[in-house]
């Protein structure tokens, strides 16, 4: 005989199914926005699309999105030439554009063309090698879109890093009016900034609009363990040495997209926080290789004399540490709540940290995590409409192992942050 409860629990059951769709569904809080198995460019023609590839201009596998920045209805799309074959450094796609759109050259394609000969520079007083075109990219990871609207490129000046590695200039930081898509200022950093082992992949502008000139930019020196400071009013660039610039020995173990690697990056994600009652405004830094966050005031970069004196050493504070395995490669800070996103590379995530708690692992909140969408995210920017922008590329396996160009490996992710924050402990 049929229980009168089997309906009851029935039903039940479907209820309970459809509550656990729906909180699936709701766990996925980053959206995808593009994404990519090669990316393609917006070539002036098919004969040149065909020229670059019949020439190894064009390499669709060795041309891997790394850096992005959003402005008005552009969003900037970095491509560094890790190796030969990269058809533009700096690209842009516009927000209304289909799911996988092409590549559009910025400034435009022929600021893109690579010099003839790695030669094709000139010697300024302290023989650092000069472009001849100023407005020329020759490899760029990350860019930043300033309050004054201005976007400042951090060109390393090198291509085919990973293969036969030809410096083209010293490295530089290129400066251009987005209204107008023109060169405003290109600075060379003099060769006595330099170490052996400098590279430059990102780039953090402290400037705000109604004081343009007074905007500096902090350019952490992943592999010199420093950070170059260059201010725009003086056009004059120093560097800032320090202990807490260099990475943790014990968390130089990665495991990402079943690839096993080490690496000895030291300080690369930096963030300026919100102005303070003194007019100084905090600089959260954190080196790759490390699960630690720390913070100096920007006045103390600003200052070349004192910033390179042994009496600055304590204005350096250690925020705390996020926890096992939560190596990240880029942070942002958002001015509206005070959080900082910041890249989750071990875990396939995006986490956040309310700057108004202190920092610990129980503070830390995990926005998405995908072991697919997410494998290596490697930049996010927050916009001026308060939405979170991610770019993910499977970087590991593109260096150490191979893509496979039958998968989506390049995604850009987004999501409105009232709503990636709710049930985190940044809420």
């Amino acid at each position: 005989m049929r229980s009168n409860l089997e309906p009851i629990v029935t039903f039940c059951l479907l209820a309970a199914a459809i509550v656990a769709m729906v909180s699936t569904v709701d766990a996925v809080k980053l959206k995808e926005k593009f994404k990519w198995r090669e990316v393609e460019y917006d070539w002036p023609s098919q004969e040149a699309k065909q020229e670059a590839m019949s020439s190894g201009k064009y390499v669709a596998a060795n041309n891997l999105p790394l850096g992005l920045e959003r402005w008005r209805d552009k969003l900037f799309i970095t491509v560094p030439r890790w190796k030969s074959g990269v058809a533009a450094s700096l690209t842009f796609v516009n927000i209304s554009d289909g799911v996988s759109p092409l590549l559009h050259p910025y400034p435009s394609w022929e600021a893109n063309q690579l010099p003839q000969s790695k030669d094709d520079g000139k010697n300024d007083g302290d023989s650092s090698k000069m472009l001849k075109d100023n407005g020329t990219i020759i490899s760029t990871f990350r860019v930043r879109a300033d309050e004054c609207d201005r976007l400042w490129v951090m060109d390393t000046g090198l291509a085919d890093i990973l293969g036969d590695a030809t410096s083209y200039a010293t490295p530089s930081l290129a400066i251009f009016d987005l209204y107008t898509d023109k060169l405003i200022r290109r600075h060379y950093f003099p060769e006595s900034l330099l170490k052996e082992d400098s590279f430059f992949a990102n780039v953090i502008i402290d400037a705000e609009r109604g004081d343009c000139d007074n905007a500096y930019a902090y350019v952490p020196d992943l592999g010199g363990y420093q950070v170059v400071v260059y201010s725009f009013k003086e056009d004059k660039s120093w560097r800032v040495k320090h202990n807490f610039f260099h990475f943790d020995p014990l968390s130089g173990d990665y495991n990402i997209g079943g690839v096993n690697f080490q690496w000895t990056d030291g300080v690369f994600g930096m963030a300026v926080g919100k102005r303070l009652r003194d007019g100084s405004r905090p600089v959260y830094f954190h080196a790759f290789s490390s699960t630690k966050e720390f913070m100096v005031s920007n006045r103390i970069l600003q200052n070349e004399t004192y910033s390179q004196s042994p009496e600055s050493y304590y204005d350096y504070k250690l925020m705390g540490d996020r926890g096992p395995n939560s190596q990240s490669s880029a942070e942002f800070y958002d001015a509206e709540t005070g959080i900082i996103f910041y890249t989750q590379v071990n875990k396939d995530g995006v986490g956040c940290w309310n700057t108004a708690k202190p920092l610990t692992p129980d503070t830390q909140g995990l926005v998405d995590s995908d072991s697919d969408a997410l494998v290596f995210p490697n930049d996010l920017k927050v916009d001026t409409e308060g939405n979170l922008w991610v770019l993910s590329d499977r970087l590991p396996m593109f260096i150490f192992t191979s893509l496979d160009p039958a998968e989506y490996n390049y995604r850009i992710l987004t999501g409105q942050i009232s709503d990636i924050i709710k049930g985190t402990p940044c809420e």
